[in-house]
């Protein structure tokens, strides 16, 4: 059986060659899809799901201007047009990790990543903020809902998280990557963080509208999955915000600080339970957790303990639902049989979404180990797909997705490498302006010089 795997993996690298060597450069989409592959070492099996994620942002990725799709189907009346800001953000993350791990060269990388950073130059934006969507072929906003129609700061930072990445990845002295580099400084300079404090309140607001103003009226409070937004916002150098949004805006709600127990791991931060376990990815896709402290948590002890309560909750199963237990746990946000809604312990439908588990890598190696090996061996003719897992599925109304989210399949490929090599971290770490920004806000960090 070993050797069988052994076989099938070097077919696999022999046509991802070949692929490469016979045109990649001018059509970049040659990841070939595999079936399951029996017999994977632990490695093996990560490398398999990582790239055949990736396809998502590479062979899915819009033709015009290479951002992610919002989702591979079309439910919800979302056409093919519809890019998604933050979504891309992620999968600029996933791009380099294609590079580092040799499934696309890095001069198609940078030329991917050229002609989407030229598009976004180009694209409606809001005091240099962009909107949740945009149509991926004119730049133009497609509004989320009927006033959000305007500027997303938290999916702006979702997208400027991988841009710095991107922008510490590429630094090579030739003119393709001088000018990416370039080009994300311009983007990153025209954010006008100080803008979206709604004339010097001290907090952030989410959204703004030039036909709607501050409608939306979102105040952007802790703790959930905008800690970035917070950072990049404070680390911004021609409009940043002052550490008091952070302590007097973030750090002030009635769901920030917790403290309380819940089986038998100790919380610091957020709802009870800790909610969907996005909260413990978006932000830290390039923010590094280990180590990672200031006056109200220890960011490492309050992603593990979010995701050992999520798994937990499985293991224990209130709900009497089908297939949980501690190789089959996951809760966050995704499909679901009824539609779309935010999964956690107290808000349970019985739906399990593989990013969750898969995502918490580094918090949970070993448990998310078993539940990689139980998605893939034992549930993989109805999850796996052609861009990885599916979104979720629900075994107890017998209910698998078609879909896939980028949202969702991002944080897989990002979070798997960081347990793997730490990459994404210590490259967003290294971004001269994120360490000012955390220092500004009084976070302590190894990365921080």
């Amino acid at each position: 059986m070993k050797k069988l795997s052994l076989i099938i993996i070097c077919l696999y690298f022999s046509l991802l060659a070949t692929a490469q060597i016979s045109g990649a450069e001018e059509t970049p989409y040659t990841i070939p899809v595999v079936g399951i592959i029996p017999g994977l070492s632990d490695e093996e099996i990560l490398d398999v799901v990582q790239r055949q994620t990736f396809r998502y942002f590479w062979d899915f990725a819009h033709p015009v201007s290479g951002m992610a799709r919002e989702r591979s189907n079309k439910a919800y009346d979302y056409g093919n047009e519809v890019v998604t800001t933050g979504g891309t953000g992620f999968g600029v993350m996933s791009t380099i990790v294609a590079v580092h791990r040799g499934w696309i060269s890095r001069d198609s990388a940078t030329k991917h990543l050229l002609k989407m950073v030229k598009f976004l130059s180009k694209a409606d934006a809001y005091h240099g903020v962009f909107p949740h969507w945009l149509h991926g072929a004119t730049g133009k906003t497609i509004p989320f809902s009927r006033k959000d129609d305007g500027a997303d700061l938290v999916e702006t930072s979702f997208l400027f998280q991988g841009l710095l990445t991107a922008r510490q990845f590429f630094n090579r002295d030739n003119s393709a990557e001088t000018e990416l580099r370039n080009r994300i400084n311009w983007l990153w300079n025209d954010i006008e963080w100080d803008w979206f404090t709604r004339d010097g309140e001290k907090v952030l607001y989410w959204h703004w509208s030039p036909n709607n103003g501050w409608a939306m009226n979102f105040a952007i409070r802790g703790y959930n999955e905008c800690l970035i937004t917070y950072v990049l916002a404070a680390s911004g150098e021609r409009y940043p915000v002052s550490d008091a949004v952070y302590h007097q805006g973030w750090a002030k709600s009635n769901f920030f600080k917790n403290g309380k127990e819940y089986y038998d791991y100790i919380l610091p931060l957020g709802f009870d339970f800790g909610g969907p376990l996005f909260f413990a990815h978006y932000s830290f896709l390039g923010l590094d957790p280990t180590g990672l402290t200031d006056q109200y948590a220890d960011y490492w002890q309050q992603n593990v303990n979010h995701t050992l309560i999520n798994r937990a909750h499985c293991i224990k199963n209130p709900g009497k639902y089908t297939g949980y237990g501690e190789n089959c746990w996951g809760l966050t946000a995704s499909d679901n049989h009824e539609g779309y809604n935010a999964h956690s312990p107290d808000n349970d439908l019985g739906v399990i979404t593989p990013t969750a588990a898969l995502s918490s890598f580094p918090y949970t190696p070993e448990y998310s180990m078993k539940a990689l090996r139980h998605f893939y061996y034992n549930l993989g003719d109805k999850i796996w797909s052609e861009y990885g897992f599916v979104d979720s599925f629900n075994e107890t109304k017998g209910w698998y997705a078609k879909s896939h989210l980028a949202i969702d399949q991002g944080p897989i490929i990002v979070m798997i490498e960081n347990y793997r090599t730490h990459l994404l971290w210590d490259l967003f770490m290294s971004c001269k302006e994120v360490q000012m920004g955390l220092k500004k806000l009084g976070f302590k960090s190894p990365h921080i010089k």
